[in-house]
């Protein structure tokens, strides 16, 4: 697979739902970052994995749209930025938050993914804020 298959690969994963479909994506030893303040990374799959649970079941619903690959998506040998914008249901109230993920991929794995999103629009959308 391709850098960019293999990230929206993963980006496709989370609308299954599957915890396992989207730890799949990533290596042994990915590292999680979040530049968002209400972002909590990690580091290594196995924290990633006990992490996820928790994170799809707060967010019903949730799916990440590119909506241009060719427009939305920047590749550099094994690094590669997507802006989407993620959709769900938190709390009873849909939200849409754009942002923008970079990745290392690794060996058709990612190795490393930072996500940039603002925190105060998302707090906007369910009322925090």
């Amino acid at each position: 697979m391709t850098p960019t298959e293999v990230c929206l690969g993963y980006l496709g994963a989370f609308s299954t739902r599957d915890p396992e479909a989207v730890a799949a994506f990533v290596t042994d030893d990915f590292v999680n970052e979040h530049l968002a303040a209400l972002g909590s990374g990690c580091v290594g799959v196995d924290e990633y994995r006990r992490r996820l649970p928790g994170f799809l079941a707060s967010m019903p619903g949730l799916r990440y749209d590119v909506a241009d690959p060719v427009r939305d998506v920047i590749v550099q040998d094994d690094r590669v930025c997507v802006g989407y914008v993620l959709h769900a249901v938190v709390e009873g109230t849909p939200v849409e938050v754009p942002g923008v993920m970079r990745f290392e991929v690794r060996d058709d794995r990612i190795a490393r993914r930072i996500d940039c999103w603002d925190s105060l629009v998302f707090q906007r959308q369910v009322g925090q804020a």
